[in-house]
């Protein structure tokens, strides 16, 4: 085997958003970059936002003094200041590192938990496929964003702080999560466990579990990046809407986009845009962003939509292809004689 196809950049090119990126053409790859771009920028933002944010999330004065409510955007607060007193950048900066402690950690417990029962559920079936099924199908049949809340108050009672409230919403999200991982691992774990491959596994004496983790689940996840992006975009809506109803995280311990929106409902009939616009903004790019790589993934995960595509950008390959075994009927030398001798 070539250093070529085992180098690491042989291996940066089959990493998944890569491998899609270099497959999509046209239309496609726009959304995928513009995706890609957008989401970067968030995941920059949240990472950085200590050294980005001109103020703290909860700082309400300076060596000036005290900011002042409902400020206007101005040389001091570029995106002026909320009913609080808060300053409405460093809020919309801090609220990026929110949210995206909340994706990861909500979303990496949904895929554990949901592809291990997944997997059990598929593998051994039974009772306990049947059990899980019905309490997997019970979770999904609520609204998400009523189980989130319901979740939300049991785990803290709807308040708690910033550590806490991210691992009180993550949690929330992750029931509503779970099943999802649950249906898309379990029916893809039966239809694995039907082929070949697994049955001359059994037949020669691989136990149970090594079956299942080294066979069925490399098989059965590769949906997962997908799946991944469209639940983080789900995640931010669930934990916007969760401070939005005021059951998110205090305001004195983070930043989040749903409570600085639900402070800014009276702002709004005022005239006073700003303490609602930016939040606003940022949740619906950050979804918008996340939303164009998933929908961009499913697209080139569906063989026939990328070979489309392909045969789309090169229709002159068809016209050269022939019948003739060897070449085409240009390459067949004198046919005229050989249709005399015939």
């Amino acid at each position: 085997m070539s250093a070529a196809t085992t180098g690491p950049r042989a291996l940066f090119r089959r990493l998944p958003v890569v491998h899609q990126l270099r497959q999509s053409v046209g239309l496609q790859r726009a959304m995928l970059v513009i995706g890609l771009v957008i989401t970067g920028i968030f995941v920059l933002t949240a990472a950085f936002a200590p050294l980005l944010a001109p103020y703290g999330f909860a700082q309400l004065r300076d060596e000036d003094g005290s900011f002042g409510a409902q400020q206007a955007p101005n040389s001091k607060h570029l995106l002026g200041t909320t009913v609080g007193g808060f300053d409405v950048l460093s809020r919309v900066i801090w609220g990026t590192q929110t949210a995206f402690l909340v994706i990861v950690v909500a979303v990496i417990l949904s895929i554990f938990v949901g592809v291990f029962l997944g997997l059990i559920s598929g593998y051994i079936g039974g009772w306990l496929d049947r059990v899980l099924v019905v309490i997997a199908d019970a979770v999904y049949a609520f609204p998400s964003l009523l189980l989130a809340i319901i979740a939300a108050i049991a785990i803290s009672g709807g308040q708690s702080s910033f550590w806490g409230g991210i691992f009180a919403a993550a949690l929330s999200i992750t029931v509503v999560f779970i099943p999802q991982y649950l249906r898309v691992i379990r029916a893809e774990t039966l239809r694995i466990k039907a082929e070949a491959y697994v049955e001359s596994a059994k037949v020669i004496g691989s136990s149970t579990g090594r079956i299942m983790f080294r066979h069925v689940f490399r098989n059965a996840t590769r949906t997962l990046p997908l799946i991944f992006t469209l639940n983080a975009s789900e995640a931010i809506l669930t934990l916007a809407g969760l401070g939005f109803l005021g059951f998110g995280i205090e305001p004195t311990s983070a930043a989040e986009w749903g409570y600085d929106l639900n402070k800014s409902i009276s702002d709004v009939t005022s005239g006073i845009w700003w303490t609602s616009v930016f939040p606003g903004a940022a949740i619906v790019l950050v979804v918008l962003g996340i939303t164009l790589v998933g929908e961009s993934l499913n697209d080139l995960a569906d063989p026939r939509l990328r070979t489309k595509r392909r045969a789309g950008t090169g229709p002159a390959l068809t016209a050269e292809t022939s019948a003739v075994p060897g070449g085409s009927l240009a390459d067949v030398p004198n046919i005229d004689g050989l249709e005399g001798r015939a």
